[in-house]
């Protein structure tokens, strides 16, 4: 988040003033904010350069040359929205503001959008982690350290930086040393609350305890997942579609060790020497409607498959949105290997 004192000016300010605040804010613009702090305007260098060989005098108050219209977005805004209005207006910093045309934050150049979201995440942290085992003997999954620190403070960060602050964290093999490693989240700047397991429910089970608890959108993600994958983007995507459920998907290939035949009858029509597929399967990653939920009931199984077939039976739309980042789901020890050997290079 932003510190607004370096970034916005009064409209009382002269443009001297406002010179100094830009050179001090290294931002090529500052703000203009009314006296109750709703923005009014921007001033760049080049607005004063523009001014002064107009007339102005550099003790003139800002509004003499302020852009009226400043670019902005709201806090719901994606990554997507916010690079589109840039290339759109050829500017490199746009204002974030809320309701009330108040700054809550700026993104600069080369900058990602991480203004706080509403939409609670749903992290499924219940799985027995089995092919990890004896690893998982006495640790659950998440709390597997990928270098230093356990995998689910990783994604929890991730999170963060993204601008979630709500977690719900699903529980139920050794949930309790999650539950007292996490606690409520304070710690990560997030707000954490748990979902409790009474036996194993599959990948949507636990989502029934959240039935008429939210009217928004939930994020659902395993608590396997290593990824880069731009949730807002996502987010924008899902609601652009006006889809029920949006799954993450990613290619898939692989290869077939042997020579393939095909035939009819008794005759062979083609050979193909170890041919390679591609196919799109599930990154483990969803966003769900409010209303996506209504079939799940209180301690009852249920996978995500299941539960998005019965959203398409209904004939309700299911998005699907392609994943191209980085993507690790620690599921086996290679897995774990790779997932830290890409840490040590973020790190580096």
């Amino acid at each position: 988040m932003i510190d607004k004192t370096l970034l916005t000016v009064g409209p009382e300010v002269s443009l001297r003033d406002a010179l100094v605040s830009l050179d001090r804010s290294g931002r090529q613009v500052v703000f203009v904010e009314d006296a109750s702090g709703r923005l009014i305007g921007a001033v760049s260098d080049g607005d004063i350069r523009r001014g002064l060989l107009s007339g102005a005098s550099l003790d003139d108050l800002v509004t003499r040359v302020m852009n009226i219209a400043p670019a902005t977005v709201p806090p719901t805004a994606t990554q997507e929205d916010v690079d589109a209005l840039k290339g759109q207006r050829g500017i490199r910093i746009v204002a974030v503001v809320d309701d009330d045309h108040r700054i809550v934050d700026v993104v600069g150049e080369g900058e990602h959008i991480a203004t706080p979201l509403t939409t609670p995440v749903v992290l499924m942290a219940g799985g027995r982690g089995q092919r990890l085992y004896p690893i998982t003997k006495d640790i659950p999954k998440p709390l597997v350290p990928v270098g230093d620190i356990p995998m689910i403070d990783i994604i929890l960060g991730r999170l963060r930086d993204q601008g979630f602050r709500r977690v719900h964290v699903s529980v139920n093999h050794l949930g309790h040393l999650i539950e007292e490693h996490l606690g409520d989240g304070e710690r990560l700047g997030l707000d954490i609350t748990y979902l409790h397991e009474t036996a194993p429910l599959g990948t949507a089970g636990a989502l029934a305890q959240l039935k008429g608890e939210t009217d928004s959108e939930l994020v659902v993600m395993n608590a396997d997942l290593l990824t880069n994958v731009d949730l807002r983007r996502m987010l924008g995507f899902h609601r652009r579609t006006d889809a029920s459920a949006t799954i993450g998907v990613r290619e898939y290939g692989f290869e077939i060790p042997f020579g393939v035949v095909r035939r009819e009858g008794d005759l062979v029509t083609s050979l193909a020497e170890k041919p390679h597929h591609q196919e799109l399967v599930s990154a483990g990653i969803y966003v769900l409607e409010p209303h996506a939920l209504a079939s799940l009931e209180v301690d009852e199984y249920c996978d995500m498959p299941t539960l998005l077939a019965r959203l398409i039976d209904d004939g309700r739309p299911v998005g699907a949105f392609e994943i191209h980042e980085e993507w690790i789901d620690v599921g086996r020890p290679e897995d774990l290997e790779r997932a830290r050997r890409a840490w040590e290079r973020s790190i580096r």
